[in-house]
């Protein structure tokens, strides 16, 4: 499949070869000394890690950042032994692979991605996977996926730069959900959350609404459920159980919440197959 990739012309300027995630991933370490001959994209979503590259000091990869490891760039890299990285990863060939790395600096160090860019990542990450997994020797499911990393990367790229004054929305968009995501069982009123973000409440709104397309309370809300969806996926908590950890005390509240943000009831989601 790769060979005919590297010939067709929609795909071989640009094309993935491999594609994964790997969650709390525990003594994960892989070594290169001839390096690759892909260019490596990893995506740390969680915990951390450390990447050494050409045998130069080793830098930490945290948190909602990416890294890019050069193809034939002798490398080893592995997770933290106190907090292991959970890594969405994907190899890119093609020359115009080496060419998106450059214009946008992505070989300068780690790229930190907003909490825009860090959605729309997950987001055409996941489509990509499944495209992948399901069709994986469909040409033009790979010509979509090769035109979807090349906006991918380039969204990345532009996001991950700007003014002072974008990164300092950004610090505040930031700022306003760590605090959210730290209270994922309690209760946020409005006024509470731009005291804490030092906003007046309609720049906070403001921001939300043109940052991620949901007023605050109602991001807030839909965390809530995407933390209530990773519980039923992983746990076996009752429906109440899981309604309680996210701070909701009526189940049948939460279930009309969840189907609203998910289009699925509590108990349909949880037996759907995942993986």
């Amino acid at each position: 499949m790769q060979e005919e990739l590297s010939r067709s012309e929609l795909t071989r300027d640009l094309f993935v070869s491999d594609i994964g995630f790997f969650p709390h991933a525990r003594h994960h370490y892989r070594e290169r000394p001839e390096g690759s001959n892909s260019h490596i994209f990893i995506f740390c979503s969680d915990g951390e890690g450390w990447i050494e590259l050409d045998q130069q000091k080793a830098f930490s990869l945290t948190q909602n950042h990416l890294a890019v490891i050069p193809a034939k760039t002798p490398h080893r890299y592995g997770a933290s032994t106190h907090e292991p990285w959970s890594i969405y990863w994907f190899h890119l060939q093609g020359d115009h692979a080496a060419a998106f790395m450059r214009i946008y600096r992505m070989d300068a160090g780690p790229v930190h991605l907003p909490i825009g860019a860090l959605s729309k990542f997950k987001e055409v990450f996941d489509q990509c996977y499944v495209l992948l997994s399901d069709k994986t020797y469909s040409l033009p499911i790979h010509t979509h996926v090769s035109q979807s990393v090349r906006q991918l990367i380039s969204g990345i790229g532009i996001s991950a730069g700007g003014t002072a004054k974008d990164k300092k929305r950004k610090q505040y968009l930031e700022h306003a959900i760590r605090y959210m995501n730290d209270r994922l069982e309690d209760s946020i009123k409005l006024p509470e959350l731009a005291k804490h973000t030092g906003l007046s409440k309609q720049h906070l709104i403001l921001l939300f609404n043109e940052e991620t397309g949901f007023p605050p309370i109602e991001y807030f809300l839909r965390m809530k459920i995407q933390k209530a969806a990773q519980m039923l996926s992983l746990t076996s908590l009752s429906i109440k159980e899981v309604a309680a950890n996210i701070g909701i005390t009526d189940p049948y509240y939460f279930s009309r919440l969840f189907k609203k943000i998910t289009g699925s009831a509590p108990t349909a989601y949880r037996n759907v197959p995942k993986g």
